[in-house]
């Protein structure tokens, strides 16, 4: 598949966890592509550059913060913005995640407010590009 301008890639291990953030992504006009694993996640990264990224931390098979160093390492995505969503909420997680380039960090569970606020505020500066 390829990515259009508004394509959201969701990256989540919890079924209805990720219908919650693709059906929050919709409402405010954006296409979801939802995955469950760092496997898939690769496998959809490969396919071209997403407008943005909703990333969980904890996945059965690779941390979430693996797929953030992908997308940072690699030159078509190291721009994606990055928004993680995750129940891990101490201060060194989200040290950790800011280290790896997180744009936006937000702990579960997550208010529709909440969400749409930080994707538009990490793709704000994509949109003037």
């Amino acid at each position: 598949m390829t990515y259009g301008q508004n394509n959201i890639l969701i990256v989540e291990d919890e079924p209805d966890t990720a219908e919650l953030f693709a059906e929050m992504m919709r409402i405010i006009g954006h296409s979801v592509v939802k995955v469950n694993g760092y496997s898939p996640a690769i496998e959809q990264l490969k396919k071209g550059q997403p407008f943005a990224v909703v990333l969980d931390i904890m996945m059965p098979d690779l941390s979430g913060l693996e797929v953030l160093r992908y997308i940072r390492e690699d030159q078509t995505l190291k721009d994606t913005p990055v928004v993680i969503v995750s129940a891990l909420g101490l201060f060194s997680d989200v040290r950790n995640a800011m280290e790896a380039g997180v744009d936006a960090y937000l702990t579960k569970p997550v208010s529709f407010n909440e969400l749409k606020t930080a994707v538009q505020k990490i793709t704000h500066t994509k949109d003037q590009d």
